[in-house]
């Protein structure tokens, strides 16, 4: 397994190793021992699965309390995924990093808690599958708008994205709830 940093510290692209020959491919897409020696010590509780057709963007989203750390990939189709660090005492505050994922790079992206998360697919359709190490839980969901001026995301879209009623009423992120000191690690310590 390779694993490939962004210009955010922990937030990481992990590439599988794939063995493919003329029957087809195989690969180990999750491995808690491999993924704990690239720096995922994660406790996936929940698994995701959606399917979106082209120019759908979901996001930004993320939980304000239960925060969700996500490893994602794509299994058909090609997405462009975003993470944005919404932890006010991070120097990284209100960047993002983006990747391409798809069915064919295999790729996969992990976003820790202490995130908001979006995808806009470019491929004709995309199923997009996501381990979740924390439960979704309706009232704790936010949503920040993921066209948002400080934010300044290059979506790679022509036109507008097709978006849900949630995300295109999505809080603008001078006005959205962050993480606030050691409020992440006061959940983590909560759960234990």
């Amino acid at each position: 397994m390779k694993v490939q940093s962004t210009q955010i510290p922990g937030v990481l692209i992990v590439e599988p190793v794939v063995f493919g020959d003329d029957r087809g491919f195989f690969l180990e897409s999750y491995n808690k021992r491999e993924m704990q020696s690239i720096g995922i010590d994660a406790h996936f509780v929940q698994d995701n699965h959606s399917r979106s057709s082209r120019n759908v963007l979901r996001g930004l989203h993320y939980q304000i309390n239960q925060p969700q750390g996500k490893l994602v990939r794509v299994v058909s189709g090609k997405v462009f995924d975003v993470a944005v660090d919404i932890r006010r005492d991070s120097a990284f505050f209100g960047k993002w990093a983006g990747v391409e994922l798809s069915a064919e790079n295999k790729r996969m992206f992990w976003i820790p808690p202490g995130f908001a998360h979006g995808f806009v697919v470019l491929s004709d359709s995309a199923d997009f599958l996501y381990k979740a190490t924390d439960y979704y839980e309706q009232k704790f969901e936010r949503t920040i708008l993921w066209n948002d001026p400080d934010l300044a995301i290059e979506w790679p879209i022509e036109g507008k994205p097709i978006l849900s009623l949630k995300d295109a009423a999505g809080k603008a992120f001078c006005e959205a709830e962050v993480f606030e000191g050691d409020s992440l690690l006061k959940e983590a310590n909560a759960k234990q």
